[in-house]
């Protein structure tokens, strides 16, 4: 299977000298093979979270928004069945099916539900066969488990050999905030340093922290630095309420390693671009952040991904075009320690 990544959707389809940006993070709630419904309680206060309107979208829905603004963006769903005794509204195989029919618009992730074990590792094989797949999305707090819990590692391993990418929820969540209890979610879940492990123990498998992750940024910070090939969205918040140390390290030495996400549809991307023109990013930064750095991620341009490429000499000092473009704004020294 490895290699698999890059061939699998319909190779051309995507024309990126037409799109203006690629959204990492979009959300797929309904399904073309079910009738609409209204939202419960416990979806409601979700969108109050976010104080946005409720929107059930199915995939021909998210491809033809962002069709309509030239994007491209990644969609999922969420398979959290043991921890919530709810199946997903929307299946995996629905998802990569009219994703495919989407495929200039639509890059289609899976998500597994990590509890089935052996299970979730044949049914990984069963869709990464279909030639649809691209990526692997896993909520940690809403799935109820530890990241770097060794019981996952068969999974981890089945997807490192795709050569495909899996995103972690990291941080806060929306899901269950202001209910009692937090409706059971637990957020240490999602401390990316659990990550930290996954990405010494499968040093192949590329990750993708979503999220600022609030309380811990710099952590994920810090493992995106230290691991070549850990990457950080920016989903689920405005860009406005970006912490100072985040919009430092995407303008300097992490430039390579963030991408533009939404959290669509609970945040829109005009609303988060709109936002972005708004951050202080420098102008050479904001092409890496909103397209390039995911285009290459996604092998769409032929290159490697920068992250995969070490930046730091065996010595610890930096490369000369590193410490040029970090300039007097970068946080690490030129001995690669961070300053106090």
């Amino acid at each position: 299977m490895p290699g698999l990544a890059m061939v699998s959707t319909l190779p051309g389809a995507i024309d990126l000298d037409s799109v203006v940006a690629i959204d990492v993070h979009t959300h797929v709630h309904a399904s073309v093979k079910a009738s609409s419904r209204a939202v419960d309680e416990h979806e409601q206060a979700f969108y109050d979270y976010f104080k946005t309107e409720p929107r059930q979208l199915t995939v021909h829905e998210v491809a033809s928004y962002y069709r309509e603004r030239h994007m491209v963006c990644v969609t999922f769903m969420l398979d959290a069945t043991t921890a919530t005794g709810l199946p997903p509204a929307v299946s995996n195989d629905e998802v990569l099916e009219l994703a495919a029919e989407h495929a200039d618009t639509v890059i289609p992730f899976v998500s597994l539900d990590p509890h089935r074990g052996r299970a979730a590792v044949v049914e990984l094989r069963r869709l990464v066969a279909t030639g649809l797949v691209r990526g692997f999305k896993f909520h940690p707090s809403v799935q109820a488990f530890w990241p770097n819990d060794r019981a996952y590692y068969p999974l981890y391993e089945a997807i490192e050999a795709t050569g495909l990418p899996a995103l972690f929820h990291t941080g806060q969540t929306g899901v269950g905030a202001g209910e009692p209890g937090g409706r059971g979610v637990r957020t240490k879940y999602a401390n990316p340093m659990a990550l930290d492990d996954v990405a010494v123990d499968f040093p192949e498998l590329t990750i993708i922290l979503a999220h600022p992750s609030f309380p811990w940024q710099d952590e994920a910070l810090s493992v995106a630095l230290h691991k070549p090939k850990v990457y950080i969205d920016l989903s689920g918040w405005s860009p406005k309420y970006f912490p100072a140390n985040l919009v430092q390290y995407a303008n300097t030495l992490l430039r390579h390693k963030v991408l533009f996400g939404s959290d669509f549809p609970v945040i829109t991307p005009d609303r988060w671009l709109a936002d972005f023109e708004r951050l202080p990013i420098k102008e050479e930064v904001r092409p890496l952040i909103l397209k390039e750095n995911a285009a290459r991620l996604f092998g769409l341009t032929g290159d490697d991904p920068p992250g995969d490429r070490s930046e730091t000499r065996g010595d610890g000092s930096k490369d000369e075009a590193e410490t040029s473009a970090a300039g007097d704004d970068s946080p690490v020294s030129g001995e690669g320690r961070v300053r106090s």
